[in-house]
């Protein structure tokens, strides 16, 4: 007689549920990924996927945590094994970021199908704050600048970052120059700020 299959604890079943709806946005798109769709993916019941996330926009935000989790965990490893100098630690910090972006295209799919809920705007909003300060914390050792130059300038470069990885998801650049440049963005950042020069009246 073949064994029952073992029942999945709530935790478990969401992770699951996270897993397969990954899987459906990477091959349909996140156009495609509804609660009904999520749950014939999944062989599961539709209450099942109601209780866990709620609405399609609930679903999608979950997603998005997800992988912003997964883009900071392998921020956190790769810096772990960065060389103790500025410019590689921005190098590791570069080739992460962009390791995101062509690495996990269903980021990008997921953000375009939040564009304009409240919601979404103050969570990612959250998450480029956690993202700052991790940022931040990596390069305070090699940078002379106070904490709050410093981050402000990590918000800076972290703009042009999106910026460039437009361009790299467009084509218009390869990932070794984006690589390139947001290294020399960061180092460059780094540095002191120039001493003011008083204007003569």
């Amino acid at each position: 007689m073949a064994a029952s299959p073992t029942r999945l604890s709530k935790q478990e079943r969401r992770e699951q549920l996270l897993e397969t709806a990954l899987a459906v946005v990477r091959v349909q798109g996140a156009d495609g990924l509804t609660l009904p769709t999520l749950a014939e993916a999944a062989e599961v019941s539709r209450p099942i996927v109601y209780d866990h996330f709620g609405t399609r926009n609930g679903l999608l935000t979950a997603l998005h945590r997800r992988l912003d989790e997964q883009h900071r965990a392998a921020l956190t490893r790769a810096l772990g094994e960065a060389p103790p100098t500025g410019p590689e630690v921005a190098r590791v910090m570069s080739a992460a970021y962009f390791a995101c972006a062509t690495a996990m295209p269903e980021f990008n799919a997921v953000t375009a199908a939040l564009k304009g809920n409240p919601e979404m705007e103050v969570i990612q909003r959250e998450m480029l704050d956690d993202y700052t300060d991790l940022m931040a914390t990596a390069l305070a050792p090699h940078s002379a600048l106070g904490v709050r130059a410093l981050r402000l300038r990590c918000v800076g470069v972290l703009g042009a970052a999106d910026a460039i990885a437009a361009e790299l998801n467009h084509g218009r650049t390869t990932l070794d120059d984006a690589v390139t440049a947001l290294t020399d963005l960061i180092v460059s950042a780094l540095s002191q700020p120039l001493p003011q020069v008083s204007q003569a009246r």
